[in-house]
């Protein structure tokens, strides 16, 4: 059977999981590295409500902070900050050596620049009118 093109763009998250486990699992394969481990920490409020988080993972050396949100009513607290520190400092514990992130001009740069990452690529029109900003933090042995 030919194999058909067929858009599907509200494909179920748990199909879409099950097909980027198959990529992780061909990377393991082709670098030999199998260390690859979600990092997550969530601030909760009273109502175990999650108001902020720092999402990623670690794999071979490096970490990726994907995600990184603090509800508009807690901003300017601190709560950024407190989740960036804590990624970094489980990233440090793993022997992560790298930390990348990518956030918009219109985010939070200046989080990171305090934070000690380095604006390694500004990618300008991503989106119109904007750019995606690119850093990376390394860390000490």
């Amino acid at each position: 059977m030919i194999p058909r093109l067929k858009a599907e763009h509200d494909l179920a998250a748990s199909e879409l999981d099950a097909i980027e486990e198959r990529l992780n699992r061909d990377n393991r394969g082709l670098t030999g590295r199998d260390d690859d481990r979600a990092l997550v920490f969530a601030l909760r409020d009273a109502a175990d409500h999650a108001i902020g988080i720092a999402a990623g993972y670690s794999w071979a050396g490096i970490a990726e902070l994907e995600l990184m949100w603090v509800d508009k009513a807690h901003r300017g607290l601190g709560h950024g900050r407190k989740l960036l520190d804590a990624f970094v400092a489980e990233a440090a514990a793993r022997g992560v050596r790298r930390i990348w992130v990518s956030t918009h001009n219109f985010q939070a740069p200046g989080l990171y620049e305090k934070a000690g990452f380095e604006r390694m690529a500004e990618l300008a029109g991503w989106p119109e009118g904007h750019s995606n900003v690119i850093f990376c933090r390394t860390l000490a042995d």
